[in-house]
């Protein structure tokens, strides 16, 4: 499930990928936090189940303070998990970051590949 305990959680990944990203232009970065700010139905489940993607918006620059768009692109555990009211947390891959996370600092996007 989506809800701002997720988002609370999503904050401290994405302030991790970019501690340890390897890109100079993302340097110094941080995320001061995450929010659902799309309508409501893209987070229903015929919506994931459909389109396997939804949108969140992260706070991330050097102050924290860039509104960047998240694209977070559901794979099949995770689809399975959503599916059934289970947390989704988990599926957010153990491996290195620069495998399932992406950061666009032009178009200010992140794309976040769940399992």
């Amino acid at each position: 499930m989506l809800d701002q305990n997720f988002c609370n959680k999503l904050e401290y990944i994405i302030c991790d990928a970019l501690e340890n990203t390897w890109d100079e232009l993302t340097k110094g970065f941080w995320c001061d936090g995450c929010e659902l700010t799309a309508p409501d139905n893209y987070y229903s489940k015929k919506y994931i189940n459909d389109n396997r993607q939804t949108y969140l918006r992260a706070y991330v620059g050097k102050d924290g303070q860039d509104d960047y768009n998240v694209i977070f692109k559901f794979g099949k555990k995770a689809l399975s998990k959503y599916a059934r009211d289970l947390d989704v947390f988990d599926c957010i891959p153990k491996s290195q970051f620069e495998n399932w996370f992406n950061i666009d600092t032009v178009k200010k996007n992140i794309e976040i590949q769940l399992e």
